[in-house]
């Protein structure tokens, strides 16, 4: 069994997280954008490792996101309880419906809209980076940009802490894999009225990479 393999959205991500670390055993892999690509190439990998008879012990999806202002601040540190597919379901007059409500088998849904992070890989996160808020993290394929769309994902998600846009997509590769899965974000950006000009992307990185020890 092989260590932790890390996933992230973009090249510096990775750069940010493997500048933190000195641990040959963790992987640190840039799958690329959006669910999609993020479960496609996670479930590839971990197949690739199973077959070669190395299974990873763990999946955590790391990088930059948005945070809701009343639960952390820019440059903080978010662990996930929870990755949340937040945009997944159908619009409807009485306003949205999560896939999970439409009515569909079951067996169709996979996990659900919601799939939990291992408790000890959580808590073995948690150990480490004791100052991190912790919370829901939701997935959105199209990052939340105006305060009418914020106030209604507030609503919805009254407990979540930040939102990114592959958690969801690593966290069911791990799930139908049987790895345990966690998701460790730091923030950028207050969720809210898109200002590309106010993130501050170089704090969110280094935070990540003083976050990448807690990898080892």
């Amino acid at each position: 069994m092989t260590g932790l393999l890390v996933v992230t959205a973009v090249p510096a991500e990775a750069e940010a997280i493997q500048a933190g670390l000195s641990d040959p055993t963790v992987a640190v892999v840039p799958v690329g954008v959006g669910p999609a690509v993020a479960g496609a190439a996670t479930a590839r990998l971990l197949a690739l490792a199973e077959a070669a008879g190395r299974p990873y012990r763990g999946v955590v999806s790391a990088g930059v996101a948005g945070g809701f202002g009343d639960m952390v601040t820019v440059g903080g540190t978010v662990l996930g309880t929870c990755a949340v597919a937040a945009d997944l379901g159908a619009e409807s007059p009485e306003g949205f419906i999560p896939v999970d409500e439409l009515g569909m088998p079951p067996e169709l849904l996979g996990g659900g809209t919601t799939v939990d992070a291992d408790p000890k890989l959580l808590a073995a996160l948690r150990a480490a980076l004791p100052e991190a808020t912790v919370g829901p993290v939701l997935t959105v394929s199209t990052v939340t940009g105006s305060a009418a769309s914020t106030e209604e994902l507030r609503r919805r998600h009254p407990n979540a802490v930040a939102e990114a846009m592959e958690g969801y997509g690593v966290a069911v590769a791990a799930s139908h894999a049987g790895v345990p899965f966690a998701e460790l974000r730091t923030i950028s950006n207050p969720i809210g009225p898109r200002d590309r000009d106010a993130w501050r992307m170089r704090d969110a990185l280094n935070a990540l990479t003083k976050a990448a020890t807690a990898l080892r």
